[in-house]
């Protein structure tokens, strides 16, 4: 017996076939997941927005009027980016900061680099000590900053008692203008590196071996490993640590605040150390808006100056 297909007399007639269960399902399942997917992702979305766009545009606005939170906001242009030009103690918070990164940033690299060499070895105790030097990353700047303040102290402070048995007789720190700085970066290079290691430990363990092992059978020394091999290949590495070592540099504020509070001579005053105060000092919230936006201005063009950057050394 020979069987052949029937025509279905509504797809002849033009009208369509009844869909089958099976799609139906899949379909509605497809809506109900957008929806939960939808829901889930509003949420940092509303954070974002409420805690990140919002504050940036209050802080533009803001930039433009004089505001000090007592009375509602007055429009004044570009009065209060006017008054930067023409201000001496910007200046000085702005060179403070640029000489605050030249110094952070290069001594920060190069302690944490040091130190993911020294710990990317497979021996039991290199875990410990991973841990150890990343404590300083998770602990209060406030308690942190509170330890150095005592072991910068000119007459008791432990780090010029070890100077002492070198015959050295150390600084003022804290109270000299000239040390103040240097203290400051000190203490941000211990506090901070550890950050920096891990970004590096993990960028050590994606080295190939092969080229190491290739370098060493064409007779290269240890320096000549790390100056042929492994620099080259942390090239990315190493600018994704500057970039944010420069970000970092340029909001340092906890540090000054609670060691300094700026001084001496105004030699430790930062950009965000004078938006703080002028904004909740001297209540000027126009004016510190106005330097926040120079200040976000400046880490936006070098973020993008580091994209650049990670752009070129990848098509190579």
């Amino acid at each position: 017996m020979t069987y052949t297909d029937t025509p279905d007399p509504r797809r002849a007639a033009g009208r369509p076939a009844p869909s089958r269960p099976g799609r139906a399902r899949t379909g509605g399942l497809r809506r109900r997941e957008s929806t939960a997917a939808a829901a889930f992702l509003s949420i940092p979305v509303l954070v974002f927005l409420a805690f990140v766009v919002l504050p940036i545009g209050l802080m533009a606005y803001y930039s433009f009027t004089d505001y000090d939170v007592l009375t509602p906001p007055s429009w004044i242009g570009f009065g209060n980016y006017t008054k930067l030009l023409h201000d001496p103690f910007f200046r000085i918070a702005l060179k403070n900061t640029v000489i605050y990164t030249l110094m952070y940033v290069p001594l920060g690299i190069a302690v944490s680099l040091g130190t993911a060499l020294l710990l990317n070895r497979r021996v039991r105790a290199a875990k410990y000590f991973r841990v150890l030097f990343y404590v300083p990353v998770v602990s209060s700047t406030v308690a942190t900053a509170s330890i150095w303040y005592w072991m910068l102290n000119p007459q008791r402070g432990l780090i010029n008692i070890m100077l002492g048995w070198f015959g050295i007789n150390g600084p003022a720190w804290l109270y000299d203008s000239n040390w103040a700085m240097p203290a400051i970066v000190l203490m941000s290079v211990w506090a901070g590196f550890g950050t920096n290691m891990v970004i590096y430990l993990a960028g050590l363990q994606n080295i190939p071996p092969e080229l190491t092992e290739a370098a060493r059978t064409e007779g290269a020394n240890g320096w000549q490993v790390f100056r042929h091999v492994t620099l080259p290949c942390l090239a990315k590495t190493t600018l994704l640590v500057t970039t944010l070592q420069i970000i970092g540099a340029f909001q340092v504020f906890d540090q000054a605040y609670v060691l300094t509070q700026g001084g001496p001579g105004n030699s430790t005053v930062t950009l965000v150390y004078y938006i703080y105060d002028r904004g909740f000092g001297a209540l000027q919230m126009g004016y510190a808006s106005a330097i926040s936006v120079v200040l976000f201005l400046v880490i936006l063009v070098v973020a993008l100056v580091n994209a650049g950057l990670v752009k070129r050394t990848g098509d190579r």
